[in-house]
C-alpha cells in the first residue's frame, strides 16, 4: 500500500466521525439529542466496537426529487448512508447496533443503508445468537430515492426476514429517539422491549404530512405519535427523559435476560439474603374489601433491593408487570392493581400480561403471580373489546409454561380472574400460596346474593339486615383455613415471609423444563 492510497483510505473513515460535521452535530445536539455514533459510545463498553458498512453511500442509479447523483455520492453529504452498524459488548456481552444517523437526510432508510446494512446486523444476530439493538431517529424509505425496482423486492429490502426469525431466539431491543415513521415504526414494534424519549421521539405509521394527506386530520407531530400518545397504547415498554436514561433503560433490560434462548439469564446475588422479611406486608392489605392500595409497594418488598423495573407503567394500569431479581435470580412479576379498577381484568390488561409471560416463558424468567382481582370484566364494553378471546390467549401463554411458577393470592381471587391469574392448581406451579387476608370464590358474594337471594331478603321484615347476614353467612365459607383444608393450595403464609417462600421455591425448582405439560405428540394448538 502507498503512502497515498493509506492517507485516501483513513480520509475515507474520518469523514464518517462527528469531528468532520460540526455544524450537523451542533444541530443534533440542539435539538436536545445525542448524535448516532454518540449513542453507541455511550451504550456500548469501551473496547471491541467494530463497524460495518462505514464506507457504503447511496444508490445513485434512480434519484429523484432534484437531487443530484454527485450531491449523494460526496464522502460528507451521506456518511455510511445514514445508518451506523456495528458490533461491540455490552456489560461485556456481544450485541449487534443500528443506529440512524438524523443528520443524513434525516435519518432516512435506502436500500443500502436501511436494507442491507440492517439486514446484515439482523443476519448477525440471528446467526451467532447476540442481542440486535436498534436506536431509531429518522424518517422511512428515503423519498429522494424512491423506484419500483429495489422496492419490489419487499421486506427483504430491510432488516425484516432476519429479525423476525430471530424474535424468541434473540434478545431485541430498540430506542425511538427521534421522529421514527413507517418501516422504523415496524421494526420498533418487533421488539422485545421499546423505550421512547419524552419530547423528541415519535413513532407512528405515517407522519403528521401523510395523515393530514391520507385523513384529512391536522394534527402536530406529537398528538400522531408522541411518548404520551404510545405510554396510553401500551406500545412502547418506557418512557426516558433524556437520550443517555433512554440508553440505560436498553442495558438494565438486557441484563435481565440471556443472549439468546438456549441459555439462561445470569444469577447476580447481592447483600439481599432470599430469607429477609418484609413486616411491612403485614398491614398492607385494608381491612375494608372495598379500599384499594398500591400492589408495587408488595413487589418492591419481595423482589432484591432496587431490582424492580416495570414495563408498560402507563397502560392498563388495573395490572401490573415488569421484570425484576429475586435471590439473584431474574423473575417477571404480573400482578393486579386493587387502586385501578379495583384490579379487575380486562382486554388490556390480559395483553399487558401476555406480553410479559410471552417474554419470561421466552428468555427463561421464572414468573410471579400476585392475586387481588375480583374476576373479569363484564359488560358490553368488555365483550366489544374482544375480552373472550384476549383472556383466553393468556390462558394458553400460561398453560404452556416452562419456567417455574408462582401464585399468591394477597386479597380477592374470584371467578375467572383467579383462574386467569393462576391461583391454585390451575397451572403447574412450583408453589401456590395464600396470604392470611385471601379469599376465593366462584364469584363475588354480593352480587351472588343478590343474584340467587333477593326475593328471600326482600321479603324479609329487615331486608338490608337479611341481606348482609347471608353475605357474612357466605363470607364464612371462604376462609384461608377452608381453602388449605382441601389441598388446593400448599399454604398459607405470613405475608412478612413472602420473598422467603418465593425463593426457597425457585431455589429448589428446574429453571426450565425441557417441555411444557403438553404430550409430545400433541398437535399444534389453533391460534386465538
Amino acid at each position: 500500500m502507498t503512502n497515498e492510497e493509506w492517507e485516501h483510505n483513513e480520509a475515507l473513515h474520518r469523514a464518517l466521525l462527528d469531528e468532520s460535521r460540526p455544524v450537523d452535530v451542533d444541530k443534533q445536539h440542539a435539538r436536545g439529542k445525542l448524535t448516532a455514533r454518540e449513542r453507541i459510545a455511550y451504550l456500548l463498553d469501551d473496547d471491541g466496537i467494530l463497524e460495518y458498512g462505514g464506507l457504503v453511500r447511496p444508490d445513485t442509479e434512480n434519484l429523484a426529487g432534484g437531487v443530484t447523483a454527485d450531491t449523494l455520492a460526496r464522502g460528507l453529504e451521506a456518511p455510511a448512508d445514514g445508518i451506523v452498524t456495528c458490533t461491540g459488548r455490552i456489560d461485556g456481552r456481544p450485541v449487534a447496533v443500528m443506529a440512524s444517523d438524523f443528520m443524513v437526510l434525516g435519518g432516512s432508510q435506502s436500500p443500502a443503508g436501511g436494507g442491507a446494512k440492517m439486514r446484515r446486523m439482523a443476519e448477525l444476530s440471528l446467526r451467532h445468537g447476540i442481542p440486535l439493538v436498534t436506536l431509531l431517529d429518522g424518517a422511512g424509505h428515503r423519498i429522494h430515492s424512491m423506484d419500483s425496482k429495489s422496492f419490489a423486492f419487499g421486506g427483504t429490502l430491510g432488516p425484516f426476514p432476519e429479525m423476525t426469525l430471530a424474535s424468541g431466539w434473540a434478545p431485541h431491543v430498540s430506542a425511538v429517539m427521534g421522529p421514527s415513521f413507517a418501516g422504523p415504526a415496524m421494526i420498533a414494534g418487533c421488539a422485545d422491549f421499546l423505550a421512547m424519549v419524552k419530547g423528541t421521539s415519535q413513532i407512528g405509521m405515517a407522519g403528521p404530512k401523510l395523515v393530514k394527506a391520507g385523513t384529512g386530520e391536522d394534527l402536530g407531530i406529537e398528538e400522531v405519535g408522541g411518548w404520551e400518545v404510545h405510554t396510553r397504547s401500551g406500545a412502547v415498554e418506557a418512557v426516558a427523559d433524556d437520550d443517555r436514561e433512554c440508553l440505560d433503560l436498553l442495558r438494565r433490560f438486557l441484563g435481565y435476560l440471556p443472549s439468546n434462548a438456549s441459555e439462561l439469564p445470569a444469577v447476580v446475588r447481592i447483600d439481599d439474603p432470599g430469607g429477609r422479611l418484609a413486616p411491612e406486608l403485614r398491614d398492607l392489605v385494608p381491612t375494608n374489601r372495598r379500599q384499594g392500595y398500591d400492589v408495587t409497594t408488595a413487589i418492591a418488598a419481595i423482589v432484591d433491593r432496587d431490582s424492580w423495573m416495570e414495563l408498560r407503567a402507563g397502560y392498563a394500569k388495573n395490572a401490573v408487570v415488569g421484570i425484576a431479581r429475586l435471590d439473584g435470580i431474574p423473575v417477571g412479576v404480573i400482578a393486579n392493581q386493587p387502586r385501578s379498577l379495583a384490579g379487575v381484568i380486562d382486554s388490556d390488561a390480559c395483553s399487558k400480561m401476555l406480553y410479559l409471560v410471552t417474554l419470561c416463558n421466552t428468555y427463561g424468567l421464572p414468573i410471579i403471580s400476585l392475586i387481588d382481582t375480583p374476576g373479569l370484566m363484564v359488560g358490553a364494553a368488555a365483550e366489544k373489546s374482544g375480552l373472550v378471546r384476549r383472556s383466553a390467549r393468556l390462558v394458553v401463554a400460561l398453560g404452556q409454561l416452562t419456567v417455574p411458577f408462582v401464585s399468591i393470592v394477597l386479597r380477592k381471587g374470584y371467578g375467572g380472574g383467579y383462574m386467569l391469574m393462576g391461583g391454585g392448581r390451575t397451572y403447574d406451579s412450583v408453589a401456590s400460596l395464600f396470604w392470611p387476608t385471601a379469599e376465593v370464590c366462584a364469584m363475588g358474594i354480593e352480587g351472588a346474593v343478590d343474584i340467587a337471594f333477593s326475593r328471600e331478603y326482600e321479603s324479609a321484615p329487615d331486608p338490608a339486615a337479611r341481606r348482609a347476614e347471608l353475605i357474612d353467612a357466605f363470607y364464612a365459607q371462604v376462609t384461608t383455613a377452608r381453602s388449605a383444608s382441601g389441598f388446593g393450595i400448599d399454604d398459607v403464609i405470613d405475608p412478612a415471609a413472602t420473598r422467603q417462600h418465593i425463593a426457597a421455591a425457585l431455589n429448589v425448582s428446574a429453571r426450565r423444563r425441557h417441555t411444557s405439560r403438553r404430550p409430545a405428540s400433541a398437535g399444534s394448538v389453533a391460534l386465538i
